[in-house]
């Protein structure tokens, strides 16, 4: 049979699962106590009743025989017990005083009820009706005793006892002592359950806690190692279980255990990383040192050469000693990309000095227009000077790379725009341009090294690959933040620094492939450069 999806069961079982620990342990120990308590309550109702019935069984007994010996003493006038107009005289075997009150005596001769009655409190017979009547007359002459119920009287324990062939006695007794005492009861039991649900609950809650402490202690250890930044520079993976938590003896030893054991692995990983990293950036930065000399011999000669014996050389000797030139400036470029890379992977400070970034944004755009005249520049500045404490030269270089990104991987004509702005707590430095855009599967890595992009963003002009890796460096050295939106026809790169600094080597706290919210102007400081929005498409015009 194939059970229906999502259905009732499923549902709850999904919203019992998404519950914690704890509160399934203590609804599953209350409903069980609930269960229990509703068992034992029930078979002692039912024991108590069983009980309770016997001895009403044998009152009942002992007062259908007083009631066959008040019959025998005062036989009636005549074979009916009816007057001579045919009325009922009443049961005259009720009048009894052994008999207790409400006491229901009848008699019954071939099928036909006679005489039948009921003792008031007071002591007065007072005849039954039709319904009570046909009652009496259907019930079994089996010697057992009956339940029945007597229409406006209730329940009642009945008995025939048959006198003759023809006649046969039905004695009753109330059985609204023993309805009372089992109401009362169950009143009893469902408060003490209640009562004792509700003490139960509050001591189950207080075991369940110590019993789940170690597990959360356990938990707590997670966490911690969870919020370490593992992802770079040397980590310090001291967090352990503690003893009283790895005992193998229980289930939550066993997962302190190994929890502990997976600690042990991933700190070994990590120190194996660690080395690895620290041996590579030594090596980038010795080989990176290394070769900045031959290269410097390499250009002054190739220069020296070409100079000297320009005008006698052949045409392909000279081409071939500019081609060494050129090749030999991309690769010291790329060697010093490369050398400050490892030093800010091994964490050198930066300089720590007032930074005003409104003039770094405006020499910035201004030697990007020298070097990229087929594009259109434009600046945006706040109406006062925006500045922090960090390093010129190196966020001078961010800017450099940002504004190169565009110029290099935009067909000439695209607009490169570059704003500032600042509040008392950040500087916000965007450069926005309408080229064809990045790649959505390049995103999440145009700032890694060595990141390619397609045809649009091509290598035509000499790019090493590492300008947006070393503007990220430089950013989160400064403890600020960069990311990157593009869509075709928008491409936006922001950077966020904070005004009076971070820590040095602070990690970013968002992702720096994502794209943050809209930058806030606000006016921090005097500045000398008018705040209206300049265009430098036009070299002449003033920066």
């Amino acid at each position: 049979m194939i059970r229906p999806k999502g259905g009732l069961v499923e549902r709850l079982r999904d919203r019992t699962s998404a519950l914690p620990l704890r509160t399934r342990m203590l609804v599953a120990m209350m409903a069980m106590l609930f269960a229990v308590s509703m068992v034992v309550g029930a078979i002692s109702l039912v024991l108590l009743r069983q009980y309770l019935i016997g001895q009403q069984d044998r009152q009942l007994q002992g007062t259908a025989t007083n009631l066959l010996a008040a019959a025998d003493h005062r036989p009636p006038r005549d074979q009916d017990s009816r007057d001579h107009n045919g009325s009922d005289n009443g049961p005259w075997f009720l009048n009894s005083p052994r008999l207790p009150e409400e006491t229901i005596g009848a008699r019954i001769v071939d099928d036909e009820v006679r005489q039948a009655g009921v003792l008031d409190k007071s002591g007065v017979t007072q005849l039954l009706g039709d319904d009570a009547r046909q009652t009496l007359r259907d019930l079994p002459q089996d010697k057992h005793q009956h339940t029945r119920y007597i229409d406006g009287l209730g329940d009642y324990r009945l008995f025939a006892v048959a006198k003759s062939d023809r006649t046969v006695y039905v004695t009753g007794l109330p059985l609204r002592s023993v309805n009372e005492t089992l109401l009362n009861l169950a009143k009893i039991e469902i408060l003490v359950a209640l009562g004792g649900l509700i003490a139960a609950g509050l001591i189950s809650r207080l075991i369940v806690r110590a019993a789940l402490r170690p597990l959360r202690r356990v938990a707590g250890t997670a966490s911690r190692v969870a919020q370490l930044p593992l992802d770079r520079g040397e980590v310090a993976l001291a967090e352990r279980v503690g003893a009283r938590d790895t005992d193998p003896r229980t289930e939550v030893g066993q997962v302190g255990g190994a929890l502990n054991q997976l600690l042990e692995h991933v700190a070994s990983a990590l120190e194996s990383r660690q080395a690895s990293e620290t041996q590579l950036r030594q090596f980038l930065a010795d080989a990176s040192h290394e070769l900045r000399t031959p290269l410097a011999a390499i250009r002054g000669y190739a220069e020296l050469t070409r100079r000297s014996a320009e005008d006698s050389m052949p045409p392909d000797v000279a081409h071939s000693l500019r081609r060494i030139s050129s090749q030999a400036e991309r690769m010291t470029s790329l060697v010093e990309d490369m050398l400050l890379l490892a030093r800010l992977d091994a964490g050198r400070p930066l300089a720590r000095e007032l930074v005003d970034l409104s003039q770094l944004v405006v020499d910035a755009v201004s030697d990007a227009h020298a070097a990229g005249p087929e594009h259109r520049w434009t600046l945006s500045l706040p109406d006062e000077a925006v500045t922090i404490t960090g390093d010129a030269a190196r966020l001078s270089q961010v800017l450099a790379n940002l504004l190169a990104n565009a110029r290099v991987h935009t067909p000439p004509g695209t607009t490169v725009r570059a704003e500032l702005s600042g509040t008392p707590m950040e500087a916000v430095i965007r450069v926005l341009d309408d080229g064809p855009g990045i790649p959505p599967g390049l995103i999440p890595h145009v700032f890694g090294r060595f990141a390619r992009g397609d045809s649009s963003r091509s290598r035509a002009a000499g790019s090493t690959g590492l300008g947006l890796a070393i503007a990220h460096a430089v950013v989160v050295a400064h403890g600020g933040w960069v990311g990157v939106e593009s869509v075709p026809g928008r491409t936006a790169f922001t950077v966020r620094l904070p005004v009076n600094g971070y820590p040095w080597g602070r990690p970013p706290a968002a992702n720096p492939s994502v794209a943050p919210t809209q930058p806030v102007r606000r006016p921090l400081a005097p500045h000398r450069v008018p705040a209206e929005q300049k265009s430098i498409a036009n070299p002449e015009a003033p920066v």
